[in-house]
């Protein structure tokens, strides 16, 4: 399973251009909180966690939180074609957050921290990786502020920066699984996997 070479170039051009990737990932009904089961689509063959800080934003765009995020990806959907990248990122079940929102840290201390994933299959380790919050190319005011750029969120947003762990190509998440995502040991989201 791979990705297609459009598809990947794609995102290796907008690393570097000037306005980021800014994705819609899903209603607050699609998303699921810590303990409660993400969701793999049943006409996936190839879907992984994406781990990811999550900014909280208040109804100003301004950041005033963090949280964790799981960024559920059915890759060889999006492999495909390009666009059906909503088709492998938007599904019942497709985001956790939680389990709470940290408030007080600036962006520099944030930047210090470390993200890091495990997934478990039958009591036992399949995978684990670590990165830097540190590695993100973009200050979360500037992503705040493109979210913010042609739309209002009087509730405020919850905002994903993106993933810099992902499982081997030869990996995919089952039913039973469960993933687990830490950001500094100071805040853990664990959830079970289910098919939807």
């Amino acid at each position: 399973m791979a990705e297609s070479t459009f598809s990947a170039s794609a995102y290796d051009r907008v690393y570097d251009a000037p306005r980021p990737e800014l994705f819609f990932k899903a209603l607050a009904e699609k998303v699921v909180g810590p303990g409660q089961a993400v969701g793999v689509r049943r006409d996936s063959r190839w879907t992984v966690p994406e781990p990811e800080l999550a900014l909280v934003l208040n109804a100003a765009g301004q950041v005033v939180g963090y949280t964790l995020g799981n960024d559920m990806s059915a890759r060889d959907i999006e492999g495909e074609n390009l666009l059906y990248l909503p088709q492998a990122k938007i599904y019942e079940r497709s985001c956790a957050l939680g389990p709470w929102i940290l408030v007080g840290p600036d962006e520099a201390t944030v930047r210090g921290w470390t993200l890091t994933l495990r997934i478990r299959r039958a009591g036992a380790d399949v995978f684990a990786g670590r990165t830097e919050v540190g590695r993100l190319k973009r200050g979360f005011a500037e992503l705040a502020a493109w979210l913010c750029r042609a739309q209002k969120f009087p509730h405020g947003a919850v905002l994903l920066t993106g993933t810099g762990i992902v499982p081997p190509d030869d990996f995919t998440l089952q039913a039973g699984d469960e993933v687990e995502i830490a950001l500094a040991d100071l805040v853990r989201l664990v959830n079970p996997v289910t098919k939807v």
